[in-house]
């Protein structure tokens, strides 16, 4: 009998994919900025009970990750803001496109990453670099520069805030009250050279990273990196404190004159 390939699976054939990809270390190339912005509009992204950071930093990367699978490469993005639960002083992602729908759907269903497919390209020729994100018929972003002297690695320890939230069948509110989830990453850095260079944050409708002036740039560079994350629910929170930002993990095409 010809084994029918979607029905169901043994409990040694069961495996969350996502979880085991991220929890191993897979090395990327990636061009990562930090910059001060207006502490006002920091706040005013954070859904409660999320505060403002001491420090109103943004922070976007352009990466390109090979995960050794023999497929190609894929693109990857981050934009976010510091920000703070209680004592713990984190990053919040507003915006984490990505080039396939392998590292899309993974993380949003299983973090509540707020991935969207985008055309993602990171491309280093010689001593210059530049990365370039375009969704949805606009350019959301483009990190340029001529790269310095190679540098010390280091390794940091890093906490990641999202809201896994999802629509209500109904089409009206949420389905239920989102759960706050930490994540906990371990970044290793390697080859890291500072880049000179300049920060585009480019006018989108539907991805409106550019709201965020860039006041002062505290660090710009390019390194490989190798991360490892584990996930975990910290506790739900009322929907009502959510729904407000849901625009931010899902399109509102209204912004483009389309119909709802």
């Amino acid at each position: 009998m010809t084994p029918i390939r979607y029905a169901a699976r043994e409990p040694e054939q069961q495996r969350n994919r996502e979880v085991e990809a991220t929890s191993t270390p897979i090395w990327s190339k990636a061009v990562t900025v930090v910059f001060e912005t207006d502490p006002e509009l920091v706040a005013s992204v954070l859904p409660r009970p999320l505060s403002p950071s001491s420090s109103a930093t943004a922070r976007l990367r352009i990466a390109v990750v090979d995960m050794g699978s023999g497929l190609k490469p894929f693109g990857a993005g981050w934009f976010g803001v510091r920000a703070r639960h209680e004592e713990n002083e984190g990053e919040y992602a507003l915006f984490m496109p990505m080039s396939t729908e392998q590292a899309t759907i993974g993380g949003r269903e299983t973090f509540g990453e707020p991935k969207k497919i985008a055309d993602v390209t990171l491309d280093v020729e010689g001593d210059r670099v530049t990365g370039r994100i375009g969704r949805m018929g606009s350019q959301v972003a483009e990190l340029s520069g001529a790269l310095g002297d190679e540098g010390a690695g280091y390794e940091i320890d890093k906490l990641d805030f999202y809201f896994k939230a999802f629509p209500n069948p109904n089409g009206v509110g949420l389905e239920g009250d989102p759960a706050l989830v930490y994540c906990r990453r371990h970044e290793t850095a390697r080859s890291v050279r500072v880049v000179e260079g300049e920060c585009k944050l480019l006018d989108a409708p539907l991805d409106p990273i550019a709201d965020f002036p860039v006041t002062k740039i505290l660090s710009f560079e390019y390194a490989e990196i190798a991360s490892s994350q584990r996930g975990e629910v910290l506790q739900r929170v009322p929907a009502e404190w959510v729904l407000p930002f849901v625009h931010q993990r899902y399109d509102d095409l209204s912004v483009l004159g389309a119909r709802r």
